[in-house]
């Protein structure tokens, strides 16, 4: 019995060890997506964007250091169960996942639109019947289109009328398969839409008809309500200040959509 309670006990600190505290050793490390501009992407060697300016600014008022780490979107959960980063801040939509993790306050009203070829025929979302669509795996634009989120009803029946709904790793090659081409649209997140019409001005249009409207929050691990505390706090206060608008008009981000400087 007690070499059971012994080897409990060992695995136990085990376990421990493994879930650093950012509290303790002063990092703060936000797992995103390096591939989703312009809230999080790499330009040259250096990771920029809206949500890792902001994290940077909540780390610079916190004291705390900043460390950007770029995960596989599929394996988010786990690096985030793992103690390996800190929370999922990234675009990360709120809707659909509420119950997965502890969630800051949203801060961004985004939208999912769709992206075409300039001079495409697709004009309307009706126009994408028979057409095939690509999206990002596991986004809450992918799961209403699919059917999967029963939130959704009139995303689901938009994409029944798809020829193919294409799931691409992330929306750089969905948007390079556009381009060439294997896709006639993109459903996407209207920020990311902009960023890449900016990239190359004259090559893409954005439907005027939404697909769905979400919110983005950023995600900690279930129960952890002490640091997501101390985040959301100096995130207001980065609004407040007028932070959070000044990074917005950096990155082209609309100034309607920040939900926390609009209050």
């Amino acid at each position: 019995m007690r070499k059971s309670l012994a080897l409990f006990a060992f695995a136990a600190a085990l376990c421990g060890c493994s879930q650093r505290s950012t509290l303790t050793d002063g990092r703060f490390v936000v797992g995103f997506d390096a591939d989703f501009p312009p809230y999080g992407y790499k330009d040259g060697a250096e990771y920029k964007g809206f949500d890792l300016d902001l994290a940077r600014a909540v780390c610079e008022k916190r004291g705390w250091t900043f460390v950007a780490n770029p995960i596989n979107w599929d394996a988010k959960d786990m690096e985030l169960n793992s103690g390996a980063i800190d929370c999922i801040w990234n675009g990360f939509t709120m809707q659909g996942r509420e119950k997965a993790y502890t969630w800051s306050c949203a801060y961004i009203d985004n939208s999912q639109v769709v992206l075409v070829k300039t001079g495409s025929p697709v004009k309307t979302l009706k126009d994408l019947a028979g057409k095939t669509v690509g999206v990002q795996t596991d986004t809450p634009v992918q799961k209403a289109l699919s059917g999967a989120d029963e939130g959704n009803a009139a995303a689901a029946a938009l994409g029944k009328t798809f020829g193919k709904l294409v799931v691409e790793p992330n929306y750089n090659q969905a948007v390079n398969e556009l381009v060439m081409g294997a896709l006639d649209a993109v459903a996407m997140d209207v920020g990311v839409a902009k960023k890449k019409m900016a990239d190359l001005p004259g090559k893409f249009e954005i439907l005027k008809e939404i697909v769905m409207t979400e919110t983005y929050g950023i995600g900690f691990k279930l129960g952890n309500e002490e640091l997501k505390d101390l985040v959301e706090e100096t995130l207001v206060e980065l609004a407040d200040e007028g932070t959070m608008k000044v990074l917005a008009e950096r990155y082209g981000i609309e100034e309607n959509s920040l939900i926390l400087w609009k209050k």
